[in-house]
């Protein structure tokens, strides 16, 4: 097992070398320090995992237990704030100066290397079906209860794929789609920190998300991304099927389960992202201040 410095080093190194071969600007490493990352990329050159500041074939196979293999997004909701246009189109599907806004995930995740992906729809589910003539490898996944229940729903048609498995809102708009990674090293969300927000926020402490909210203050905003991996994407199968069993259970968010009826199981980490890298798109108010073509 890759320590957390090794792990950020090599997957630096990767992305580099990949960079490099496609004719991209090099990304920059991750790690907290020049001699932190000089120092994990000694270890890693005397591990066999790196050489000459190139990922070797071994290295590749110590990334493997942290590659994302498949993406969920959830796609289900009447998304009622987004009326009228959404009684006549679901939300996913309204587009952006031309781009659909599921699109900009399903894009990340295509150049990342994720093609087992799974949408979960419910709301005017037929008009899903003009993605596969761009994205061919996508599987729908029909949410009977979208209209009578939460999100919660929506999971527990795809509780059994979780395992090392980014889940994604659909109303995302990805600007950086660098957000979507090939490789994790933990769970996590991704968070923009803030002052203070009156928005659905994450409070953290040693590193690791202690609390979901509605406002707060020194917190980071929830952005709907999240990334489990194996040990966590089996727990969380059987923890969200018991709440959707509790009472009242149909009606709680899905993050509930890890973040707030089962949290003493899951070390769950905050990816930080900042404003201008995606925007969730609420109401038809956010749409037209992005797309002035909206009446």
């Amino acid at each position: 097992m890759l320590t957390r410095d090794q792990f950020d080093a090599l997957t630096a190194i990767e992305a580099e070398n990949n960079d490099n071969i496609e004719g991209h600007a090099p990304r920059q490493p991750k790690l907290s320090s020049t001699g932190t990352f000089d120092g994990a990329l000694k270890e890693l050159n005397e591990l066999g995992l790196a050489e000459k500041n190139a990922i070797t074939p071994k290295g590749l196979d110590a990334l493997e237990p942290y590659r994302a293999r498949r993406a969920i997004i959830l796609a289900a909701g009447l998304g009622e704030r987004m009326l009228p246009l959404s009684e006549h189109i679901p939300k996913p599907l309204v587009r952006v100066k031309g781009v659909r806004l599921i699109d900009t995930v399903l894009d990340a995740l295509r150049d990342a290397g994720i093609t087992d992906i799974t949408i979960v729809r419910g709301h005017l589910a037929e008009q899903f079906d003009q993605l596969l003539e761009k994205y061919p490898y996508v599987r729908f996944v029909q949410n009977p209860a979208y209209s009578e229940t939460n999100s919660i729903s929506s999971m527990m048609c795809v509780r059994h794929m979780l395992e090392n498995a980014y889940v994604s809102e659909a109303d995302l708009l990805f600007y950086n789609k660098r957000l979507i990674t090939k490789y994790q090293y933990c769970s996590n969300y991704l968070g923009i920190s803030a002052d203070a927000s009156d928005d659905w926020c994450f409070e953290s402490g040693g590193g690791l998300i202690t609390k979901m909210t509605l406002g707060g203050r020194n917190c980071h905003i929830v952005v709907g991304l999240s990334y489990w991996t194996a040990r966590d994407g089996r727990m969380i199968s059987e923890h969200i099927k018991q709440v959707y069993e509790m009472p009242g259970g149909k009606d709680r968010f899905w993050d509930t389960v890890p973040l707030e009826y089962f949290r003493e199981y899951y070390n769950v980490t905050i990816r930080e992202c900042k404003h201008e890298d995606v925007i969730e798109i609420d109401t038809y108010d956010d749409l037209k201040k992005l797309d002035s073509s909206y009446p």
